[in-house]
């Protein structure tokens, strides 16, 4: 695998500070026996989960409860979430220790860190749910939904493969909207997007848990949005 270099380390870094609280003793202890029983070979994404026939991949998973809980729904897929701030991964590692879970892998940083390493075709879904808006201009270049990662995002989902998208801050909808549907392929690969009406961004997705991000957001007044593409050709 190449290096990366200077400009391409600037670029992938999305996040501010990695760790907030510290960690309960309980935590801990799994951080330093369980993480590595569950990460992901950068190098080789997917071995892990060879088994698998279906995969889906969450990038930014927060609290993790949407991860855990669709990896509880569904037994029999494959699950990769990736999480730069370790108290999240820590959450995560507590849900799969307590409810014996072993269709998940997890990455305790950047999406960059290997995503470039995914096969083509070999996703069957990708969800980027709340992620940090970045409202500064001079921060927007740290948002996580940007042309590079969504050409990689169409090139690793299967054909009619599906990306979720939610968020409550408009300016943030707009922004990732405009360059969700704008995008094109070389072979002419296109996100389509799943509406017909405003309810259908209104309504949460099938399977859907409220997560901490989520419950913040509507005691503070804000309206989610949900958001469903289809890889697809024109």
């Amino acid at each position: 695998m190449k290096t990366p270099n200077k400009q391409q380390k600037m670029r992938r870094r999305l996040w501010g500070r990695a760790k907030g609280k510290a960690l309960s003793a309980h935590q801990a202890r799994l951080i330093e026996n369980l993480l590595p029983k569950t990460a992901i070979d950068i190098d080789a994404p997917l071995n892990a989960l060879s088994d698998y026939n279906s995969i889906r991949l969450e990038i930014g998973f927060g609290g993790a409860e949407h991860l855990l809980h669709r990896a509880r729904q569904n037994p029999d897929m494959g699950f990769i979430g990736v999480e730069p701030f370790i108290n999240g991964v820590a959450k995560a590692l507590v849900g799969i220790d307590k409810h014996g879970l072993d269709n998940i892998r997890l990455h305790a940083g950047d999406v960059w860190d290997f995503i470039e390493n995914i096969p083509d075709t070999s996703l069957d879904h990708i969800d980027i749910l709340y992620p940090d808006p970045w409202p500064k201009k001079r921060h927007y270049k740290r948002r996580l939904i940007r042309s590079d990662l969504i050409l990689q995002m169409h090139r690793i989902l299967k054909p009619n493969g599906t990306l979720y998208f939610a968020s409550d801050i408009p300016s943030y909808v707009n922004w990732a909207l405009e360059r969700i549907l704008r995008f094109e392929a070389v072979d002419g690969g296109r996100f389509n997007w799943r509406a017909e009406s405003a309810s259908d961004w209104l309504t949460p997705f099938d399977g859907w848990i409220e997560t901490r991000f989520e419950a913040r957001a509507l005691r503070d007044g804000r309206t989610p949005h949900y958001f469903r593409f289809n890889k697809t050709r024109i």
